[in-house]
């Protein structure tokens, strides 16, 4: 099985409520997200590829236009933006446009973090 992976960026904005009292999470405040997009599928035979890479890119920009440079708690559906949230949320959105959605891998690069979602089986 192949696996082919795009990924996008996006600057948004968001608060947090916590158990840890940090004053920095109840503000509202920023980050830069690095999104991995991953399908899994057979290449085509005709075009030799699983999904053409700049489709790809167009068929996500949608996405892109809801998180970038928005307040995540206003999103509908993404109320309580955590980075396990927003991989879900991605996740919703593009399986349905993409069938072969096999992963979706959501970076705060600057805090050493992911999360990422799939309907893998255990």
């Amino acid at each position: 099985m192949y696996r082919l992976c795009k990924e996008f960026r996006f600057e948004s904005a968001h608060k947090l409520q916590r158990k840890i009292k940090s004053e920095e999470s109840s503000q509202i405040h920023g980050h830069s997200y690095r999104v991995e997009i991953i399908l899994k599928g057979k290449p085509n035979q005709k075009t030799g590829m699983i999904d053409d890479a700049e489709l790809i890119e167009t068929r996500f920009s949608d996405i892109k236009r809801k998180l970038n440079h928005k307040l995540l708690n206003d999103i509908e559906g993404l109320s309580v933006p955590t980075i396990e949230n927003i991989s879900f949320f991605i996740w919703k959105e593009l399986k349905p446009i993409f069938p072969g959605l096999d992963k979706v891998i959501v970076y705060r690069d600057s805090l050493f973090e992911s999360c990422s979602y799939s309907e893998e089986v255990y």
